[in-house]
């Protein structure tokens, strides 16, 4: 009876040790959680403020670089293997890419106005050249008529022999004056007009006289009809 008593009691003191031990692990395991969570959290930050201590634009920068990086490398395996590197990067190029590509060029504007004569000049040079359509039969015929001098060499002499065909004359006088037109568009002076009153005593005294109006006729207004009436005070 007395070894029951002892076993029951024995038992009895077991339970709530272990209960103990069970609550204590379970405190330690959140405790690992807990400084886990704090360790990424500061590494968090510290990469935040990494991030915005760069620059706006860093990401496209990177990945600028890589893939300056990545080019020079494929630049020199082809180098290495003897391979046009040119020619193997078009080969990886598949039809979808290069069908974009083509629409997102048409969909550019390559005139942005001007900038500077030699830009323009070259704008003009890229319209007419794509404007032409080349005359294969005249080209033939030019060929058979030319024969040798067709290709000439310093000793051929073909100067002043090409007489332009009147299609061909008719197309650049066509084109001469769709210029002419176009420039008259663009043109940035204004017409003069006889029935305005002359209130100036040169070009550049009108234009100063147009800009006090601009800013100051609405409050000027009566004074001027008054002047011209001779009613004035």
């Amino acid at each position: 009876m007395a070894s029951c008593t002892e076993v029951s009691a024995t038992a009895t003191r077991e339970v709530p040790t272990a209960k103990r031990e069970d609550r204590l692990r379970k405190f330690r395991e959140l405790h690992f959680q807990r400084n886990e969570a704090r360790k990424l959290n500061h590494q968090e930050v510290v990469e935040e403020d990494k991030r915005l201590k760069l620059p706006a634009n860093w990401e496209a920068k990177k990945a600028r670089l890589e893939w300056e990086l990545a080019e020079d490398e494929k630049k020199k395996e082809c180098a290495a293997k003897g391979e046009d590197y040119h020619r193997v990067k078009l080969l990886e190029i598949t039809a979808d890419d290069a069908e974009r590509w083509e629409r997102k060029k048409k969909k550019k504007n390559p005139d942005q106005g001007f900038a500077g004569y030699a830009e323009a000049q070259f704008r003009q040079y890229q319209r007419l050249t794509r404007q032409i359509r080349p005359d294969f039969e005249g080209y033939e015929k030019q060929r058979e008529e030319c024969g040798e001098d067709f290709h000439p060499t310093s000793n051929s002499l073909i100067h002043g022999t090409h007489v332009p065909t009147k299609d061909g004359i008719d197309r650049m006088v066509e084109d001469v004056e769709k210029q002419i037109e176009k420039r008259a568009k663009y043109s940035r002076r204004r017409a003069y007009n006889d029935d305005a009153d002359i209130d100036y005593i040169n070009e550049r005294n009108a234009k100063f006289n147009k800009k006090a109006e601009r800013f100051y006729g609405k409050y000027t207004a009566e004074i001027k009809q008054n002047l011209e009436r001779g009613t004035a005070v």
